[in-house]
């Protein structure tokens, strides 16, 4: 199996490159080694999907069952994993440091943590809180002994506060304060990923596969992209899968969905491809 070390040095490669590149998000074990043998170069994982596998909502796993969730993922290929690491399951700065901690110890190379608290009533945190949050995580990843990449997400979009410049200020906060990649889900058009993307100097993350959104990896990288994920949306197309597939079968009592389902040979070939490769 690669190296941790070896990880970190091929993600960081991979911001350095100078063109885009999908980083997909899979949810368990199998979905990464799927991923792994279809050709891409790096693994996000993701909350929402893995939550989902536990019968819950998003932000609802704790710290202590996600290390386990990355502890066993991270491993498990020999792709890169950066781990969705929400708030840092802690509103204070040092939870956020522990976090990153925990997570490389698990195995992933690189984390985001986001400036959300949690909380409907006061969703984001204040400015200066965030950065200062941020700063122990980046202080935290900068005390490993490999290049562990650390992405700080500014969620005005994903609660309800589509507030174009305060989200450019803080990321740019967020530069200062250390983080290596700086990303703002929800964004949904060209102007405003433009605007974010010419307002800092550090690789940029966007979230696709929400409705609405028709952007190309030709279009992102006209944009200056520098990484495209899509959070939960791998989850939920094969859930939807799933619940097309049970309402079919309940409500027509019909089975044709298993004219699109993967064969059991392209299933097993594609792990094996992992296995032998590895």
């Amino acid at each position: 199996m690669t190296s941790q070390a070896d990880k970190a040095r091929a993600f960081r490669a991979l911001h350095e490159a100078g063109v885009p590149f999908v980083i997909p998000n899979p949810w368990d074990i199998g979905s990464a080694r799927l991923l792994e043998a279809l050709g891409f170069k790096a693994l996000a994982t993701t909350s929402a999907g893995y939550a989902f596998t536990l019968g819950l909502p998003d932000n609802a796993v704790g710290r202590e069952q996600m290390m386990r969730h990355l502890a066993e993922l991270a491993p498990s290929t020999d792709l890169p994993v950066s781990a969705d690491l929400e708030n840092g399951f802690g509103d204070a700065p040092e939870e956020a440091a522990e976090t990153i901690r925990q997570a490389a110890a698990a195995g992933v190379v690189g984390g985001s943590i986001e400036d959300a608290t949690g909380r409907a009533d006061d969703p984001i945190y204040a400015h200066e809180f965030a950065v200062e949050r941020v700063r122990a995580a980046v202080e935290a990843a900068r005390s490993l002994p490999f290049p562990f990449t650390l992405t700080a997400r500014a969620e005005n979009y994903l609660n309800g506060r589509p507030d174009l410049a305060d989200t450019i200020r803080r990321l740019q906060a967020f530069q200062e304060a250390g983080a290596d990649v700086l990303y703002a889900p929800g964004l949904k058009t060209r102007d405003d990923i433009a605007a974010v993307v010419s307002s800092v100097d550090r690789p940029v993350n966007v979230l696709m596969g929400m409705a609405g959104m028709g952007f190309s990896v030709d279009d992102l990288a006209q944009m200056g992209v520098t990484r495209i994920s899509v959070g939960g949306a791998l989850a939920r197309a094969a859930l939807g899968a799933l619940l097309r597939a049970a309402k079919e079968m309940l409500g027509q009592g019909t089975f044709t969905y298993t004219n699109e389902a993967a064969s059991m040979k392209e299933i097993a070939d594609l792990f094996a491809s992992v296995r032998k490769n590895g």
